[in-house]
């Protein structure tokens, strides 16, 4: 009886871990669809912003001089890994740090390298590794709003200019759908157009008011700030996309573990039964023989 005292302990055990999982698995679901919505409606608006600067710095003679588009060696690099700030959703944080490790150890060895970490998952990732940390901004996922997420991309936009770093690179989860996330390693700074983009840039010709020079100064920033804000969307929606995916399969789990352990409980009560049968007809014969 001891026995099935303590398979029923695990049955209900893990009855309440099921009830959990499913309560969690909807609550990212629901979250999920609001996050899903915002990247879906900034996603073209950051293209077609992108494609109007590529357009109009194309044709600007001094478009070579802009300070985000300048090139220079490569000493000092920013790293901003894009997690979560709680687990449980699969390896989508674990992703993010493996990525940032590469990139440290492979493309950036011997570079002094510091992290500027937005969610609490990378910040306990690496503050104690020996890398320049810029902790201010690692609570960013209390409030995914762009005034928050721009004073992050103005700290980084703003050591490029200065020359504290000579580069930057974003590491952050794209959301694809709810069970696919692709690790990106994006250079946010010094800025690169593709050739593809440059080819597309030079087929509309624009009417420009007060200056292209002004324009080019008033949406670099912008679009750079855009770029940066789209990340953290992405993030957020595969960080909700990655905890339903766990929370269903680790809900799955709980129901073929549930499967076992009733067939354990039920064969173990038949055998008592059976024992006390057995033992009350032994009883009896005993008695009879007498």
């Amino acid at each position: 009886m001891a026995n099935l005292k303590e398979v029923k302990e695990r049955i209900n055990s893990v009855v309440s871990t099921q009830q959990i999982t499913k309560a969690m698995k909807m609550v990212a679901a629901a979250k999920l669809r609001r996050a899903q919505d915002k990247i879906t409606q900034m996603r073209p608006y950051s293209q077609k912003l992108t494609a109007i600067l590529n357009n109009v710095s194309s044709g600007s003679e001094g478009s070579s001089d802009l300070v985000y588009a300048d090139k220079r060696e490569v000493n000092n690099v920013l790293i901003v890994p894009v997690t979560s700030d709680k687990g449980l959703c699969g390896a989508f944080n674990t992703n993010i740090i493996k990525a940032t490790s590469a990139a440290v150890n492979t493309e950036y060895a011997g570079k002094h390298i510091t992290i500027l970490p937005l969610g609490k998952k990378a910040l306990d990732a690496f503050k104690k590794r020996e890398f320049d940390i810029v902790t201010d901004y690692s609570n960013i996922f209390a409030d995914v709003a762009f005034d928050n997420v721009s004073a992050a991309a103005e700290y980084a936009m703003e050591g490029f200019v200065n020359g504290t770093f000579d580069k930057i690179v974003l590491v952050y989860n794209e959301f694809k759908n709810v069970a696919t996330q692709i690790v990106r390693n994006e250079q946010f700074l010094p800025m690169e157009q593709d050739a593809s983009e440059k080819q597309t840039s030079t087929n509309v010709d624009y009417i420009l008011e007060p200056s292209r020079e002004y324009i080019i100064q008033d949406l670099v920033p912008t679009s750079l700030k855009i770029q940066f804000y789209k990340a953290v969307l992405e993030s957020n929606a595969s960080e909700h996309g990655a905890r339903m995916t766990a929370m269903d399969k680790a809900t799955d789990n709980a129901g073929e573990l549930l499967k076992e352990l009733r067939l354990m409980y039920n064969r173990s009560r038949q055998a008592a039964i059976t024992n006390e049968i057995l033992e009350i007809v032994a009883g009896a014969e005993a008695l009879g023989g007498n």
